[in-house]
């Protein structure tokens, strides 16, 4: 999970580098295009051991960073606890459950649609966390979000077989990445991300690992499209992807980059489309707008009211 970086006084004040316009693009490119990279991967060996050597090779890069960088690390059994139940819940229960989906034949587009739902989960959910009011407009985000996602797979199923069990490990990996989130927010506190980006990777790859071995025999079809498709994933999404996430929230880009999020299941269904053919029905595609709609109505923040100022206010003022 990337956790949110606390702007500074330097960051604020230092001017924003010029590629931080495109960072937002850059960044929904390659987050959107992992889930097509990820079905590709997945011809070609199975979930489980696809994600461990994933992880292996992302650590495989992160651990000497984090012994050059030589970052704050979490103090006390609590806060190495919570990380890494974070890290369990996002590396090891949201991307396994994934890609089990992807395995079990649930579309790019589909399962990014599912999962961008979760803020919409967030929302509803926090009050038992934070004890924040549930407005209406997140239940109508909920109801738009739930009946776009809702739309798109019943498009599906008329150009393709769905799977239940396939959407079922999607809806899985939505309450993972829930659960993680709301976790957070309770109990999470403010780590250095290079330090919490390899913690959690290494918790995802002790928790997926002796299953690949044990359930899966860790089997793999060495071949140029395979490590392309474990290169992206690694590199594009794991290590890019992630450091511009970090340096535009530096540099208050965060706005920016919610507002983009809306665009990653149409995107990533358009870079399906692309790369490996699957079909995304038109109605498929007013699915997603209607399910987009639902999660920016649901996260949208109502703007501060204005203290209406009177002519007797001011007087008193004086």
């Amino acid at each position: 999970m990337v956790e949110p970086v606390r702007q500074t006084d330097d960051d604020s004040a230092a001017p924003p580098p010029l590629w931080l316009k495109a960072a937002p693009f850059i960044f929904l490119l390659l987050w959107s295009g992992g889930f097509a990279f990820a079905k590709i991967g997945l011809e070609h060996t199975t979930p489980l051991t696809f994600l461990a050597l994933r992880y292996w090779f992302a650590l495989a890069v992160l651990l000497p960073v984090l012994a050059i960088m030589r970052p704050p690390l979490p103090q006390g059994f609590a806060e190495w606890a919570h990380l890494a139940f974070v890290g369990f819940l996002i590396q090891a229960l949201y991307f396994g459950l994934s890609y089990f989906g992807f395995w079990l034949g649930v579309s790019a587009g589909a399962l990014a649609l599912i999962v961008s739902l979760q803020p919409i989960l967030v929302g509803l959910l926090a009050p038992a966390v934070t004890r924040e009011k549930v407005t209406i407009l997140q239940w109508i985000g909920l109801i738009l979000g739930l009946a776009g996602a809702a739309v798109v797979i019943v498009a599906r199923a008329q150009v393709e077989v769905v799977s239940p069990l396939g959407i079922a490990c999607a809806v899985g990996a939505l309450f993972g990445m829930t659960l993680a989130t709301l976790w957070e927010k309770r109990f999470g506190l403010h780590h250095h991300p290079v330090a919490s980006n390899a913690v959690q990777y290494l918790v995802g790859f002790l928790a997926i690992a002796p299953l690949a071995f044990l359930l899966e025999g860790a089997r793999v079809s060495w071949n140029l499209q395979f490590v392309i498709a474990l290169a992206y994933l690694v590199i594009g999404n794991s290590l890019i992807a992630v450091s511009l996430l970090l340096a535009m929230i530096r540099y208050g880009q965060a706005a920016r980059v919610s507002a983009l999020l809306f665009l990653v299941p149409p995107m990533a269904a358009l870079i399906a489309w692309a790369l490996i053919g699957e079909k995304m029905p038109p109605v498929a595609w007013a699915g997603m707008g209607v399910a987009a709609l639902g999660v920016l109505i649901a996260t949208r923040k109502p703007s501060p009211r204005r203290k209406h100022v009177t002519h007797d206010t001011k007087r008193r003022a004086r």
